[in-house]
């Protein structure tokens, strides 16, 4: 079957669900590709006439909304046996140096480590428990939760849908394209974090003889 002619069999319902859910989780603490996944749900959208671009971006932006003040209730709840607990369950992304980097970011930024973190796939998984944790007084996270949630969901909805309508004759013969380019970039991004959190992570300290 051509990709285009199975696009059009996919339900647009399960397409809004799936990015509500993953980007919720995601948003949550949970780490998962949401940036992938609403990329190529974008892409979907400029070539699946059932899939409503707007009501996508809405479903996007309201998972990243709740899915963050879900973390923010978590981690002010849990504290920082939350975030040790975290990385002993994914060390590959809740990391000592990890932590440390989005620390960092909160306590120079504040509330705007919490809206430009949306844009970044580290503190996008840290931002609502870390906010918590560090009690973050909550009308200013929701704040930067809610205007970073809609510029970043419903923006990247917005630019992406464009592009694939602006460039659908090209897109109809290397339709997995965008999404290649969308794993390479988020796996370069993944690469220069992990290279920061490494160098951020404190030094072992020699046992006592």
């Amino acid at each position: 079957m051509h990709v285009q002619e199975w696009l059009d069999t996919v339900p647009a319902a399960a397409v809004y669900a799936v990015v509500g859910l993953v980007i919720g989780l995601e948003s949550l603490g949970i780490p998962l590709p949401g940036e992938i996944i609403l990329v190529s749900a974008a892409l979907m959208s400029s070539q699946h006439g059932g899939i409503d671009p707007v009501i996508l971006g809405a479903c996007a932006v309201a998972g990243a909304v709740i899915g963050d003040s879900i973390g923010y209730a978590i981690g002010r709840k849990g504290g920082r046996p939350l975030l040790a607990w975290l990385g002993r369950k994914f060390p590959r992304h809740f990391s000592e140096g990890h932590v440390a980097t989005a620390e960092r970011s909160f306590t120079k930024w504040g509330m705007w480590a919490v809206f430009f973190g949306r844009f970044i796939a580290l503190l996008r998984i840290f931002a609502g428990p870390l906010a918590g944790v560090l009690h973050m007084p909550y009308w200013k996270f929701l704040i930067a939760n809610v205007l970073g949630g809609i510029v970043w969901a419903g923006g990247t909805t917005a630019v992406i849908y464009y592009v694939g309508v602006v460039a659908e004759s090209w897109l109809k013969r290397f339709s997995w394209l965008g999404l290649v380019a969308a794993v390479l970039i988020g796996a370069t991004s993944m690469l220069v974090l992990k290279r920061r959190a490494k160098k951020a992570e404190p030094e072992p300290v020699p046992a006592a003889e």
